[in-house]
């Protein structure tokens, strides 16, 4: 039996503490009635003997302390899931917000998931072509990773998480490929570029949709990643699918959660965000991965802009230790016009060897890799040289690299939100441009690899 308790004590802002209330455990969700018959939701935040701290969902105005009654559901928040929620748009409370039927539930899961015992976890191994050069023949990301997108307030990210979104897939399989895609604290145009744009490219058939508007509260916003990763988890895990999900942004996120720890009055930890950050962040990204005894798999993609450009911030900064590498998008690219604007050299993804090679990619994938890495790098080098002491206090060889690193900017970085390019395509562009220097050069690739794949620098 569900009781009903008319002992709230004090409204603060997001806050509100009921008194003598028996039975209640930590994060249980809980109803408020307000005396006009209006309901609102909160969530148990702490429990102190029979006092019971919670949060809430929505306003805490109008709400009247003597005749407002608050009743305990008995379990956390929970995600109605099923096959069905595919080509679906939800809010992050995971209610249908597209218009259309509710979803019929298979079963209901706890947002917060269960983590994966790390002894029963297969080793990411298989490459996902996601169609765009820099992080295919670069960065290449592997199923089951977690590869963050390092971004700047005003770059693209939300151009290159369509553009992920609608191209990724398992090269040279078959299997069912879904893409989950969630929108933290996003304004009302963003929401709207996301589902237009997936529904024009009919890439919303595999997608399911978790949008939380920036006007919608910072309760809102924490629950959002853990909707779509239960998601997720049930895909994979469940209907046997390889997943891809997307969060976008995770700034906005820990915003959120300073906000409630603000809020209880807790001691602030680095520029103000609480000392738990990095445990919250890690049973978040821990969520994705391998499973032993399941087909499927969860390959994440949080993206994050960085305050002021600053990796050492305390969002990247702990993300990049729970993550296997990042990608790091560069003003600099963005204002030469090229896009996606990927900054190639501090970019790393830590699992790319594990899924190229030959059966995977190509044979040839991982020396041009590095071959491209260290071309562009010395070309980089040569053209700040040229900035100080002029082109013609360069050596021949010199002046081509530099003359590599522009081509390499304007054909491999640069390719446009809207160019496909297969793992074949890459690799051939790579042998291209390595093209404008000498053989003699290619110290990182095997003689017999350049007589298999070698081109003239017209291509031929």
């Amino acid at each position: 039996m569900i009781r009903e308790y008319r002992t709230i004590e004090e409204v603060a802002g997001p806050l509100m503490l009921v008194k003598q209330v028996d039975g209640v455990k930590y994060d249980e969700l809980g109803e408020i009635e307000l005396p006009n018959g209006e309901v609102r939701r909160c969530r148990v935040l702490e429990v102190n003997g029979r006092n019971v701290l919670v949060q809430l969902f929505e306003s805490s105005a109008g709400i009247n302390l003597a005749n407002s009654k608050v009743r305990f559901s008995g379990h956390g928040v929970q995600l109605p899931v099923s096959e069905n929620m595919l080509g679906r748009v939800f809010n992050g409370m995971g209610e249908v917000i597209d218009g259309g039927a509710r979803i019929l539930a298979e079963k209901k899961l706890d947002i917060n998931g269960t983590p994966i015992n790390p002894a029963a976890r297969y080793y990411p191994s298989e490459f996902i072509q996601t169609g765009i050069s820099t992080i295919d023949g670069l960065n290449t990301l592997v199923r089951g990773q977690k590869l963050p997108i390092f971004s700047g307030s005003g770059l693209p990210h939300a151009n290159l998480a369509a553009q992920i979104a609608r191209q990724a897939k398992v090269k040279n399989k078959d299997d069912k490929f879904a893409v989950v895609f969630a929108a933290v604290g996003i304004t009302f145009e963003e929401a709207d570029f996301f589902i237009s744009d997936f529904k024009k490219t009919g890439a919303i058939d595999r997608t399911v949709l978790f949008i939380n508007l920036a006007s919608d509260p910072a309760i809102e916003r924490i629950s959002t990643p853990r909707m779509a990763l239960t998601a997720a988890e049930y895909l994979a895990f469940e209907c046997d699918m390889h997943v891809l999900v997307i969060i976008t942004d995770i700034t906005n996120y820990a915003e959120a959660l300073r906000e409630v720890s603000a809020a209880r009055k807790e001691v602030p930890g680095r520029r103000g965000y609480p000392g738990y950050l990095y445990t919250d962040l890690a049973t978040m990204y821990e969520r994705a991965g391998r499973k032993m005894g399941s087909e499927g798999s969860i390959t994440m993609i949080p993206i994050l802009t960085m305050p002021e450009d600053d990796k050492t911030h305390p969002i990247p900064d702990l993300t990049g230790y729970i993550t296997e590498g990042q990608i790091i998008l560069s003003r600099e690219m963005y204002r030469k016009g090229y896009l996606p604007p990927v900054d190639v050299l501090p970019s790393l993804s830590r699992l790319k060897d594990k899924g190229i090679g030959e059966g995977k990619t190509r044979e040839d994938h991982a020396s041009t890799m590095n071959q491209l890495f260290s071309a562009y790098a010395r070309g980089k080098e040569a053209k700040e040289l040229m900035v100080v002491l002029g082109e013609a206090a360069l050596s021949p060889i010199d002046r081509l690299y530099a003359k590599f690193a522009d081509a390499f900017e304007a054909e491999y970085i640069n390719q446009g939100f809207y160019e496909n390019r297969s793992i074949e395509e890459t690799l051939d562009l790579g042998w291209k441009l390595l093209a404008i220097l000498p053989k003699s050069e290619m110290k990182r690739i095997k003689p017999e690899m350049i007589e298999k794949y070698w081109k003239t620098e017209e291509g031929k």
